[in-house]
């Protein structure tokens, strides 16, 4: 709570009261709101709106780049598979327009054109030689395939009616999964005879495992239906369906993006290798993709917020200050009016008391000479001047004026200070002491208060203006009254403090201040008795007149026990040029 005083603005509570000339200019807190709103959005729009372009840009771009490198990936895949399958179909083609059946049915001949195969190009696994029937006549490989009747197979029917044939991964009768290139060569009288191979399919997922694929990627090859040919990082193992969009036909490199039914985005590159079954993948994680790019947005956020939370407090405070130079200029202009005001009041109170003492001062004058007159009759005469009451009368009746011409003294007194010039002249403090609380006695004496002065001996007397000491010390005590319930004590102690200064101290036990009011007492329009009239200017003006007489004035407090105002002035004022 008291953070939230602190960091509150002077002028945020201000309730403004008077009309007409006494009544602030602005709304200030208005005019606040409005410098920091005005402010951050001419500061803070273009920020927001470059960051957010940014952000854009950077997007598209980083996308741009993800799609064209993954095409590109794919095309260079595409050519390295397509060159690997074209090579051994030109390899096989070699080996039937080289040899005749004859020879191709010896099996040591056949025997020694797969060794060269397998020397030259890497992935030949087998060679069988199979006539017009179906019927494989010669084999050379890992199994025992002699004899095999191929008439049935998928594969034969194909080769008899194109000419040559690729097929796609199958288990076949060896129940293994391969890859299986077939090329028929006629013979004279429309016969013909088929030479078969067998590729590694461990050859072929080997160069799909040599693609460097970032972002926790994968290369494999699919067929028309969705089958996996190679064995996958994360979708599966081969001649498993797979768990992607099977894509259309397209001669060129594809990409595009695809969310997994589990909310993993992918970046999915595909190709179809010409002259074959397969479909080349490739697929990466968009979010592994991303990540140093979101890295470097969240890096550019926090700058964002740090800028931005410097601009607002930048932006506050400066507002803040220059609104509360306004409002202070603004009060200063009321309170010099209400001293104005305070001052030709307490000037015209001036003349009052003083016509009214010089009114009271004639017939006074007059009653005082007309008793003294009596009572040197009656001293002429025995019988008159031995009768001590009739004497005591007439004494009575002398001190009585005596007593009314003491008070209208004081009130002329009063009434050449106040609200006239500033005159310097050596006073004793206790002297204007004592006159002020002449003024407050009555009001002591009704409500039970008890006042005490005490002046040390060593207290000399110092040089200002009465007028202007007297209105300091009646605020003061003013106030103090106000605090006190009935029955309550005032002190005064006077002071020497120093070798050229003075101390005057006016304590009571009243209801005190709160802490959190101490620092704002002296501020003008602060008042902690505005439900019983207060107008906050009296410590204010009681402030500035005794700072311009040089001096310093301090408070200290404590709520339900009492205040105590000190006023330190110097032994010569500066307005006497000391």
């Amino acid at each position: 709570m008291r953070l939230m005083e602190w960091i509150k603005p002077k002028f945020w509570n201000h309730y403004d009261a008077p009309e007409g000339p006494f009544r602030l200019l602005f709304n200030f807190p208005r005019i606040w709101k409005l410098a920091v709103l005005l402010t951050s959005g001419v500061t803070l729009l273009p920020l927001f709106a470059m960051a957010v372009i940014d952000y854009s840009v950077s997007k598209e771009a980083i996308h741009s780049e993800l799609f064209f490198r993954t095409t590109r990936l794919v095309s260079n895949s595409r050519r390295t598979l397509t060159y690997y399958l074209a090579e051994r179909h030109a390899a096989l083609d070699y080996v039937v327009g080289a040899n005749s059946l004859e020879q191709l049915l010896d099996a040591t001949r056949l025997e020694y054109i797969l060794y060269n195969l397998q020397r030259s190009f890497q992935g030949f696994v087998d060679l069988g030689v199979i006539d017009q029937e179906g019927i494989q006549q010669a084999y050379v490989g890992p199994y025992q395939l002699q004899g095999v009747d191929y008439s049935r197979e998928e594969w034969f029917r194909e080769v008899m009616e194109k000419g040559v044939y690729l097929s796609d991964v199958f288990l076949g009768v060896r129940h293994e999964p391969h890859i299986v290139i077939a090329v028929r060569h006629p013979m004279p009288e429309g016969r013909f005879y088929v030479v078969r191979t067998t590729l590694d399919t461990a050859r072929i997922a080997g160069l799909l495992l040599e693609v460097e694929v970032t972002g926790a990627g994968d290369a494999f090859l699919i067929n028309r239906d969705g089958i996996l040919q190679t064995r996958s990082r994360h979708h599966g193992n081969v001649l498993e369906k797979v768990a992607l969009p099977v894509p259309s036909y397209s001669e060129k490199s594809e990409v595009m993006e695809y969310t997994t039914p589990d909310g993993r985005e992918l970046v999915l590159g595909y190709a179809f290798i010409k002259d074959s079954p397969f479909i080349l993948m490739i697929t990466k994680q968009k979010t592994d993709l991303m990540r140093v790019w979101r890295e470097r947005q969240w890096k550019l956020l926090v700058f964002l917020t740090i800028s931005i939370a410097g601009a607002m407090l930048v932006i506050v405070g400066v507002s803040t200050y220059l609104v509360t130079q306004v409002y202070e200029a603004d009060v200063r202009r009321v309170a010099a009016l209400h001293q104005i005001e305070h001052a030709n009041k307490m000037a015209s109170i001036g003349r009052l008391a003083a016509g009214v003492a010089h009114e009271i001062n004639n017939p006074l004058a007059i009653i005082n000479e007309k008793a003294g007159l009596i009572k040197d009759l009656f001293t002429f005469r025995k019988m008159y001047a031995e009768d001590r009451k009739l004497m005591g009368l007439v004494d009575s009746i002398v001190t009585s004026v005596d007593r009314c011409a003491t008070i209208t003294r004081r009130l002329l007194s009063f009434a050449r200070h106040v609200g006239g010039d500033s005159k310097v002249q050596r006073l004793r403090v206790g002297e204007i002491i004592e006159e002020v609380l002449g003024f407050l006695q009555k009001e002591a004496d009704y409500r039970s208060i008890d006042v005490s002065v005490e002046v040390a001996d060593n207290v000399p007397e110092v040089e200002c203006d009465r007028g202007r000491l007297q209105q300091i010390l009646l605020n003061i005590v003013n106030n103090a009254f106000a605090a006190m319930s009935d029955g309550g004590h005032l002190g005064v102690r006077v002071h020497r403090a120093g070798p050229d200064r003075i101390s005057i101290a006016v304590s009571d036990d009243g209801c005190g201040i709160p802490e959190g009011d101490l620092h704002r007492i002296f501020e003008p329009f602060f008042s902690t008795k505005t439900q019983k009239g207060g107008t906050g200017l009296g410590l204010s003006i009681t402030y500035s007149l005794v700072k311009e007489m040089g001096g310093d004035i301090d408070v200290k407090s404590v709520q339900g026990q009492g205040t105590t105002f000190t006023i330190m002035l110097p032994l010569k004022s500066k307005s006497t040029g000391a």
